[in-house]
């Protein structure tokens, strides 16, 4: 509703129905439009169905690749620290962080150059239909690497540790060469291992408020850093090099006393870094997610994301000033697949949230460890009727938001109203054009038909022109009509005549 309403106030309504071809855009066959006669460049609809197949195989290479490396990190993780009592714990705690800092951009960038492959295979027509396609495919890389964690936290680890713990001693390779002995390595048996019940709460908070303070010191304060310290090496390796007799002139050397403040400051904006409005994108959805999907463990989850994005309104605007190349606006009338994702997050959320309420009620005596405490009927129940009752929600709050009228609305439906106003008084100007029907219309003669036909056979005549030419004026066709009316209609009686003389 909001898209729409700015979308009409801004003037940018339905500008993705113009929107020109791209210049990749590789076409199998051309067709000539029937009515503007135009040629038209069309690449099959079907054939690209087959290549966005490939979108399959692709899901589940990421989900592989990255849900492997994220469980493996999770699983060395737990041992070290619910399992392992030899020395050096306290550091080797941050191995998994480690591995996953370097593992994760790693596979992340491969699986970032496969998807762009593939958008480009696909052979889109516009721009906004090929971003549509690489935010899907980037959105299901964030998914996995943002909320995989947490969901093997609350899905696995809590209610299945006491059962999977056995297994980990798999991982005692990462800790064997500090472990002194190997009883620190022994893995306890199901009934002597405890969970760790706060795990899942402070995993939620390490994401909600410490990932948000660690995302905005790189997001602005590093660049800001890392720029000025560049802009000081430069300056230092300058008057260095001026020392020594062999600098560079420098190139605001020729220009202009009028222009030199104005250069300076262009050179200076030309060295910032790109700004990309899809990255501010996908971080306000992936934080949408977390409180769609996990706001239930900790409930000052909205709180902690409503300071955040007050501070995060402004940085980014001094990331936009200040920081980055002035962005190049481009028109457009909607976020495109965020708003899909927004709303793919909304439904997960309505199946996350009434399993987590249902695995961690009663006081938090719910997971103890002990899978016999769940009880899988129950746990389906729940979350069908949250489900559905978010669906019949969504359905009463879509049908009620499209009743209330806004500033945009208005103006559209004031345009429209102005434009039928318009046609309505051109039409009723031109009714108003035509002659009256009193009017004396030209006399048909057999002479004026001789002398028509005659005119006519002197020159060359096709025969839609002889079909035209046969009616002369809408005049005529009144005459005729009149004079039909006037030879069937029965006759009138006079005032003095009878009905019995008629």
């Amino acid at each position: 509703h909001e898209e729409a309403d700015l979308a009409v106030r801004w003037g940018v309504r339905g500008v993705s129905n113009i929107e020109t071809k791209r210049h990749d855009f590789r076409h199998q066959k051309e067709v000539t439009d029937p009515v503007t006669g135009e040629k038209q460049y069309i690449f099959p609809s079907l054939e690209r169905l087959k290549r966005q197949l490939l979108q399959g195989p692709f899901v589940l290479l990421a989900v592989v690749l990255l849900g492997s490396l994220i469980a493996t990190a999770f699983g060395i993780e737990v041992f070290i620290s619910e399992v392992y009592n030899g020395p050096l714990k306290s550091v080797l705690v941050f191995l998994p962080t480690l591995l996953l800092t370097t593992g994760l951009p790693l596979l992340s960038g491969i699986l970032t150059n496969i998807a762009t492959r593939i958008s480009d295979y696909e052979n889109y027509e516009t721009d906004s239909a090929y971003e549509k396609s690489m935010t899907r495919k980037i959105f299901v890389l964030n998914f996995i690497t943002s909320y995989l964690p947490v969901l093997l936290t609350a899905f696995v680890y809590v209610p299945f540790g006491a059962l999977i713990v056995p297994y980990l001693d798999v991982f005692s390779l990462t800790v064997k060469p500090f472990a002194e002995s190997d009883k620190q390595l022994e893995t306890p048996s199901t009934s002597a291992f405890t969970i760790n019940p706060s795990r899942l709460r402070q995993q939620v908070i390490y994401f909600t408020v410490t990932a948000q303070i660690v995302n905005f010191a790189m997001e602005v304060i590093v660049p800001y850093l890392k720029r000025q310290g560049f802009l000081k090496f430069r300056e230092m390796q300058s008057k260095r090099a001026q020392k020594k007799g062999g600098a560079r002139p420098a190139a605001s050397i020729d220009d202009l006393p009028e222009e030199k403040d104005f250069l300076a400051r262009i050179r200076s904006e030309a060295e910032l870094d790109v700004y990309d409005v899809t990255t501010d994108l996908r971080e306000m959805v992936l934080q949408f997610g977390y409180l769609a999907l996990f706001s239930v463990v900790w409930p000052l989850v909205p709180v902690s994301f409503l300071i955040n994005n007050w501070i995060e309104l402004r940085a980014d605007a001094v990331k936009i000033c200040v920081e980055m190349q002035r962005p190049t606006p481009w028109r457009a009338d909607t976020i495109g697949p965020w708003l899909d994702s927004l709303g793919f997050l909304s439904w997960l959320g309505s199946i996350t949230m009434a399993a987590l309420v249902y695995l961690y009620s009663n006081d938090g005596l719910g997971p103890d460890g002990s899978p016999t405490a769940i009880k899988g009927w129950a746990l389906l129940l729940t979350i069908f009727f949250s489900e559905h009752l978010y669906l019949g929600l969504r359905w009463a709050i879509a049908f009620a938001i499209s009743k209330i009228d806004s500033p945009g609305r208005q103006k559209e439906r004031k345009e429209r109203f102005a434009v039928r106003q318009k046609y309505f008084e051109e039409s009723l100007d031109q009714t108003h054009r035509l002659p009256p029907i009193s009017e004396k219309p030209e006399e048909i003669t057999r002479a004026a038909l001789e002398e028509e036909a005659r005119t006519s056979s002197l020159s060359e005549s096709t025969p839609e022109k002889r079909f035209w030419v046969r009616q002369r004026h809408w005049t005529e066709t009144a005459q005729v009509g009149l004079g039909l009316i006037s030879r069937d209609a029965p006759d009138v009686p006079e005032e003095g005549e009878s009905k019995k003389e008629l």
